[in-house]
C-alpha cells in the first residue's frame, strides 16, 4: 500500500500549520469551535444545494434496504437524520468533534429520532463496532479530513457486512468552462470571507477550499477505494462537479 502522502495530498493541508497538534486533533478543535454556526454556514454557503446532495446519497444507500447504518464523521447528524427515511432498525453516527455531536443530538431529539439514531465520539480509524455489523456505511464531507485516508476507508470496510455498501459525499472541483472559473473564484475568495465573518474562526473556511483542491477526486479516489478492498467503485459528479458521490461494495 502506498503511503498516505502519496495517495492523499490533502493529508498535508492543516487547519493551522503553526500548531503542534496533528491533523486529527486540529480538525476536531476546528469543528468544535464552529459547531454552533456550522449548520447555518453549511446551508448558506452551498445555497441549500447540499440538501439535494444528501438526498442522492440516501437514495444510493436505500438500494440495499439497510437495517443497520453507520454514518462516519456525522458532525451535526444531517446525513444520519436523512437516513432515517430508509426506516432502518438503527443508525449509528460517529465523529471526533464532541461539540458537533452535542448539536446533532439536539436535532435528533427535536425530530423524535433518539430511539433510532445514536451518536458517539469515535475515530474513523478505530471504529467501536464488530466486523461486518453494518449494511451501509456513509460519510459526507469527512473523508477529506481523515488524517490517514486509507486507514479510515479500510476500517469502514471492516465494519461492513459482505456485500455491504459504502456511500461517500465529498467536495470536488469542476473542470468545465465557465463553472470551473466561477466556482474557483467563489471557493477561493467569497466562501472564506463569509465563513470567517460568521464562524469567527480565522482558518476553518480557508482550510476548506485548500483541502478540497488537494483531495483526490473522481477516478483517483475510486482507485484508492479499490486499493482498500472495495469493489465496483464509482464516482458520480453532482452539480457540475462541485460535489462527487462515490459508491463501492465490500
Amino acid at each position: 500500500m502506498q503511503s498516505i502522502n502519496d495517495t492523499n495530498p490533502a493529508a498535508k493541508i492543516l487547519p493551522d500549520a503553526a500548531s503542534n497538534l496533528n491533523k486529527k486533533a486540529q480538525v476536531a478543535e476546528m469543528f468544535n469551535n464552529i459547531a454552533g454556526r456550522y449548520d447555518f454556514l453549511n446551508h448558506f454557503l452551498s445555497m441549500g444545494i447540499d440538501k439535494g446532495w444528501r438526498k442522492k446519497a440516501i437514495a444510493e444507500a436505500g438500494e440495499l434496504k439497510p437495517t443497520r447504518i453507520l454514518d462516519v464523521a456525522t458532525g451535526t447528524a444531517d446525513l444520519a437524520i436523512a437516513a432515517a427515511s430508509l426506516k432502518p432498525q438503527h443508525i449509528d453516527g460517529i465523529d471526533i468533534a464532541d461539540q458537533m455531536l452535542v448539536v446533532g443530538r439536539k436535532k435528533i431529539e427535536d425530530v423524535n429520532l433518539s430511539n433510532i439514531i445514536t451518536l458517539q465520539t469515535a475515530d474513523s480509524e478505530s471504529l467501536p463496532f464488530e466486523t461486518g455489523h453494518f449494511d451501509v456505511v456513509t460519510c459526507a464531507y469527512g473523508a477529506r479530513n481523515f488524517e490517514h485516508l486509507e486507514a479510515g476507508l479500510t476500517e469502514m470496510g471492516r465494519v461492513l457486512r459482505p456485500g455491504g455498501k459504502v456511500v461517500i459525499l465529498e467536495f470536488s472541483h469542476p473542470t468545465g468552462f465557465p463553472i470551473k472559473q466561477l466556482f474557483g473564484f467563489y471557493f477561493k475568495f467569497i466562501l472564506p470571507l463569509m465563513g470567517r465573518l460568521v464562524s469567527k474562526h480565522s482558518r476553518a473556511y480557508t482550510y476548506l477550499p485548500e483541502s478540497v483542491m488537494a483531495f483526490p477526486q473522481g477516478a483517483d479516489f475510486c482507485k484508492i477505494l479499490t486499493s482498500c478492498g472495495y469493489k465496483n467503485a464509482k464516482a458520480r459528479p453532482l452539480t457540475f462537479g462541485i460535489t462527487s458521490l462515490y459508491t463501492a461494495y465490500k
